[in-house]
């Protein structure tokens, strides 16, 4: 018997009737209470113990401090499994689960939105070597919110708690009501998951899921983002080069900060305020503290730092500006392709407009049957010969996945020729 079946006699599945009447749906409790956070060596052998004797899929979850802290490292990690219960783990004073990761061997993984965790799971020796993303799942079956609470409600019938999902998990000792809201996590993440699997085979999509989680698993750790501080929000409001050079001055001032302090860079300086030093260019303090960011609530020695920064770039020489628009590697923005390349242009909007119509035809997100990034580098550079197999060949080398290829090669081929 599965955990919400042990939890509730019935829970309405994701084609149940909607009910009659507004009976409020139940808020799910951790069954077993509340485990003690595993802070020793003692105790992290015994659940590794533990959960290598358990059966079936795994249920993983962790925690960040995303906004409180700089980087992405883990907080707590969450883990159940029939037989083994739920743990909760501090991986602060636990920092090497390489042994717990070994011990769940070749056993599914069951994480929701597996990409935001797979990264701090990594650092700390938690690799899978199979998942099952309920997120993913969710999407590619047509859901159209796929936040976890909101899955657990619609498909198994249960509330999750809510309010503590961006708290600083990097403070010690964590509240009760924290630990509680991290156990449910993955109290019923394995029931969702073997829900999903179900009507992912009604719909005929099991197999392009399971292609997708193995991507993922197989997916080497991404390499380190060329030109990150292009990211600032608001950077496509700058337009001239050496108002560019002070958004990168500013940034990696403020990411050296943050990483000294282990604090989130907006703690440090906000976005807009870079921003708004950039498009000024003031030339002293003075009129820096006049700027949106930079009040009296900061210090004349802290003005000073961020003042020194934008004068290293207003005195860079011409040719050692950065050139704006994206780092050179892939093609122009799409709002450029009609001037530069008509052609092209009229070949990324009938592409789109064939992944948009056969999407909405399986019932899943655009970006999800085909990546924007492989339909835009499909149109900017199209093969010589753009038939089937060399649109196939295209888009393998790109990185779509099999399905992928299958479902979109026929009104891509057909796109591609009707833009030219």
């Amino acid at each position: 018997m599965t955990d919400a079946q042990q939890t509730a006699e019935a829970a309405p599945g994701i084609n149940a009737p909607a009910p009659s009447g507004p009976a409020p749906v139940p808020l799910l409790a951790p069954r077993e209470g509340i485990p003690p956070v595993i802070t020793d060596d003692g105790a992290l052998a015994e659940a590794v113990a533990a959960f290598a004797a358990g059966t079936g899929p795994v249920a993983v979850d962790a925690e960040r401090a995303s906004g409180h802290r700089y980087g992405q490292r883990a907080y707590l990690v969450q883990l159940r499994r029939q037989g083994a219960g739920t743990a909760l783990i501090d991986p602060v004073a636990c920092p090497d689960l390489t042994s717990l990761g070994r011990a769940l061997g070749r056993s599914e993984w069951v994480l929701h939105a597996a990409t935001q965790d797979l990264p701090c799971l990594r650092d700390i020796g938690m690799v899978p070597f199979r998942l099952f993303d309920t997120e993913l799942a969710g999407r590619l079956a047509g859901f159209a919110r796929v936040g976890l609470g909101v899955m657990v409600e619609t498909v198994l019938g249960f509330s999750l708690e809510k309010g503590h999902s961006a708290v600083d998990w990097s403070s010690r000792p964590l509240p009760e009501p924290w630990l509680r809201y991290a156990a449910l996590d993955v109290e019923l993440l394995v029931d969702l998951r073997d829900a999903l699997e179900e009507e992912l085979r009604r719909q005929g999509k099991l197999d392009w899921a399971l292609e997708e989680f193995a991507a993922i698993a197989a997916a080497p750790p991404p390499p380190p983002r060329k030109d990150p501080w292009r990211r600032t929000s608001g950077v496509h409001k700058v337009r001239r080069r050496r108002q560019l050079a002070v958004v990168k001055e500013l940034w990696t001032a403020r990411d050296q900060i943050a990483q000294r302090r282990d604090v989130s860079p907006g703690k440090v300086l906000s976005d807009a305020a870079i921003i708004a030093a950039a498009q000024s260019l003031p030339p002293d303090v003075r009129a820096l503290a006049g700027l949106q960011g930079f009040g009296h609530r900061m210090g004349r020695r802290q003005l000073q730092h961020w003042q020194s920064a934008i004068d290293r770039a207003r005195a860079l020489p011409e040719e050692e500006l950065p050139q704006p628009g994206q780092p050179a590697g892939g093609p122009p923005p799409p709002r450029a392709w009609a001037e530069k390349d008509p052609a092209a242009a009229a070949r990324l909007s009938a592409a789109r407009a064939a992944v948009t119509a056969h999407a909405e035809e399986l019932n899943l997100p655009q970006e999800n049957l085909l990546a924007p990034d492989v339909v835009r580098r499909l149109c900017w550079e199209p093969p010589a010969e753009p038939g089937a197999e060399a649109v196939t060949e295209a888009l393998r080398t790109l990185g779509a996945r099999e399905w992928q290829i299958a479902q979109t090669v026929g009104p891509l081929t057909r796109a591609l020729a009707a833009g030219d």
